[in-house]
């Protein structure tokens, strides 16, 4: 049994799971050392099957960190350059026809693109998209199995403004990275992060798992309720069939704490661990992305994610040594779990 103050975060978690159907994994480590792992709720509510610690759980847009370090990867063996142009990497019928000369992998990776995209998250922009689930009504989710299949999605569209002049969050961009991933290797963008990010970073349990595929220990998304009497539905009408380069690989909390230590200790960015983790853009409010990680004001850094179904947050803080990772397969209380986490921690002592 966890040591107060954990004890009582734990009974909480479980209150939440039978008053608010919270259903997930939450790991609190520092430096490879576990000091608070929990589970609660369902993986899969058909067959009562509880999550474990076995338990993947779609990652959403925690993705683009791994698509970051694939390209920062693919830039130490040589094959890529940070400042590379993109119309110098990928063929015209394999990038959008609106793509300006001056964008660069540096301006997919870091959000400053100015390219238009087939997902909108700023609610100020008119091409905003407040269900992303909604995306899939017209177009078939199980005909999105790679990057090239979502750039009829966006690759007409007139950019936003020249690259380099502000930070807008792109789900777009990271698909062009996906693109560009695929073309200088000749493998799928799947099997790269599998090779030059899993493998590296010791995560056995983690990869991209069809949603029409019977893998085990993989949890099933579940769509918000409008009440307690209505039947539990699950996502696999409202995301693409196989994850990408913006979105939807699969992990434990276990893998996720492997790779935000490998990706701290230079395991997997070497000589470019610099480059990657600098603050690039200015996000706002005291947030800075770098290249897949957004830096909070608090020092930490790290990514989060949400889609139909899925809600995730990543979360190192370098100075401490401290990671935090609560992984749900339902909407709405990641947020919430994590402030506990954090309260927790800082009343045990192990985070400042």
């Amino acid at each position: 049994m966890p040591v107060l103050p954990y004890a009582a975060l734990v009974d909480r978690l479980d209150e939440w799971e039978r008053t608010r159907d919270l259903s997930g994994s939450v790991l609190l480590a520092r430096g490879g050392e576990t000091l608070l792992e929990h589970t609660c709720g369902y993986a899969d509510r058909a067959t009562y099957t509880r999550v474990t610690t076995a338990t993947r759980f779609a990652l959403a847009s925690l993705t683009k960190m791994f698509t970051a370090v694939a390209v920062a990867d693919l830039a130490a063996s040589g094959l890529l350059d940070f400042d590379a142009r993109v119309v110098d990497l990928l063929p015209a019928s394999r990038r959008p026809s609106t793509l300006l000369p001056a964008v660069t992998l540096h301006h997919l990776l870091c959000h400053t693109s100015g390219i238009a995209d087939y997902c909108e998250e700023d609610e100020d922009s008119p091409a905003h998209v407040e269900d992303y689930g909604s995306l899939w009504q017209q177009r078939p989710s199980y005909s999105m199995e790679r990057p090239l299949d979502f750039l009829p999605m966006f690759g007409d569209l007139p950019p936003y403004r020249p690259p380099g002049e502000r930070y807008q969050y792109s789900n777009a961009g990271y698909v062009l990275l996906g693109l560009v991933i695929e073309q200088v290797t000749g493998q799928c963008y799947v099997d790269v992060v599998q090779e030059r990010v899993f493998d590296r970073a010791g995560m056995t349990a983690s990869g991209f798992f069809r949603m029409d595929e019977a893998v085990p220990d993989v949890a099933v998304g579940y769509l918000p309720r409008s009440g307690p009497d209505e039947p539990w539905r699950s996502n696999v009408f409202r995301v693409p069939v196989i994850g990408g380069a913006d979105g939807g690989a699969h992990s434990t909390a276990r893998d996720v704490d492997r790779f935000l230590r490998a990706y701290a200790d230079g395991t997997l960015l070497g000589a470019n661990q610099e480059r990657v983790t600098a603050r690039h853009a200015d996000a706002g409010d005291g947030y800075f992305e770098g290249y897949g990680l957004l830096h909070h004001p608090d020092g930490r850094y790290g990514h989060g994610g949400w889609d139909p179904g899925v809600m995730v947050l990543a979360h190192r803080w370098p100075d401490d040594g401290v990671n935090l990772v609560v992984l749900c397969n339902g909407e709405g209380l990641a947020g919430e779990v994590r402030d506990l986490l954090l309260e927790s921690a800082r009343e045990a002592g192990d985070l400042r």
